[in-house]
């Protein structure tokens, strides 16, 4: 007598659907990774009711001490303008503030000014405000 079922259970479970949502997912990451690039150097933002992602070209930070910083490297404020001309290039101009909400508003308004004397687009980052 030989009794075989023909319902064997196979025992092995295909992962291919697993690593589907997981390659997914890694795209999502890297993708979403790349719009938030926050200034190293510490400053106090000043707060406001709509906040934008945008991707960051070329970052200029005023701290509280009145020190200028290009990309994280600090630039004479005479020098700000060679400085910024080199890091926009040839490359579409969008230069963002990070100014510390302590700093006056003549130093904000001398940096934007010399950016957009090299005809880029000036934003002024801020924090979202809290509800």
């Amino acid at each position: 007598m030989n009794l075989k079922t023909n319902n064997k259970i196979n025992p092995l479970f295909s992962m291919s659907s697993m690593t589907d949502i997981i390659f997914l997912l890694l795209i999502f990451f890297m993708l979403t990774a790349s719009f938030i690039t926050p200034s190293g150097l510490p400053v106090s933002l000043p707060s406001s009711k709509s906040s934008t992602i945008v991707i960051q070209k070329v970052s200029v930070t005023i701290t509280k001490d009145l020190r200028y910083f290009v990309n994280d490297k600090e630039v004479n404020i005479s020098d700000i303008e060679i400085h910024l001309r080199y890091e926009i290039g040839d490359k579409e101009g969008l230069v963002v503030l990070h100014c510390d909400k302590d700093v006056p508003v003549e130093h904000l308004v001398n940096v934007a000014g010399i950016a957009t004397s090299l005809e880029a687009k000036v934003i002024i980052a801020t924090q979202p405000s809290k509800k």
